[in-house]
């Protein structure tokens, strides 16, 4: 039996709809993990048919890494100021900003990669497949697979979610615009790293050792 209680359980656990929580425990016979999955799997249908809708709204969030060591800004749209004040959507927001501190990615689709950037790391791959001796007429399919991988590394939609590696962050994307009913989309990013791109001198302590018993 389905008591009003698992299906109070479910909500506050997915963010579904009362009646959507209710079926979803009716087809998983009571089990809340199985139901809380097969709301998933319908959220993501509702995200899909959500993706057209215009995205103006939202927030600029940011993230700064304790001591100040990485600091984050990320734009994140909505359809409505109502959802971009909700603290579901917020959270979101901070959560992003944290992942990209976190796993710093450089582009957030496989399509905002450059060509060149492609074309250059396919090279990379090819020669590391004939490195390792593979034969020539399958070497441009080991680098098709793993220019997969590539994206995986570079882009943030393709990265497992830093708070929930089993799960990429277009899955988490897809999930959250299940909960608030509305289009929602990762717009652009900056990361910040203190030091980055400065050549940085190196001590070398062996020649302020001389230097010090010369007097210098």
């Amino acid at each position: 039996m389905i008591t009003a209680e698992m299906v109070k359980q479910l909500r506050d656990k997915t963010g579904g709809g009362m009646m959507d929580c209710k079926r979803a425990l009716q087809d998983a016979d009571g089990d809340m993990e199985k139901a809380a999955k097969i709301l998933r799997e319908r959220g993501l249908a509702s995200a899909d048919k959500r993706s057209g809708k215009v995205a103006a709204e939202g927030a600029v969030g940011s993230y700064i890494h304790m001591g100040g060591k990485i600091g984050v800004l990320v734009e994140v749209n909505c359809e409505t100021d109502f959802v971009a004040q909700t603290d579901k959507f917020q959270e979101f927001v901070k959560d992003i900003a944290m992942h990209i501190a976190a796993s710093s990615p450089e582009y957030i689709e496989p399509e905002d990669v450059p060509q060149g950037a492609i074309e250059k790391e396919k090279e990379i791959l090819r020669a590391q497949a004939i490195n390792e001796g593979k034969p020539e007429k399958i070497v441009e399919k080991m680098v098709e697979g793993r220019i997969k991988k590539y994206y995986n590394e570079v882009c943030l939609m393709e990265q497992p979610f830093v708070k929930d590696p089993d799960k990429t962050v277009r899955e988490v994307l897809k999930e959250i615009i299940f909960a608030v009913g509305e289009n929602v989309n990762v717009r652009r990013f900056t990361r910040y790293e203190r030091g980055e791109g400065i050549e940085k001198k190196e001590a070398n302590f062996a020649e302020e050792v001389m230097s010090e018993a010369q007097g210098k």
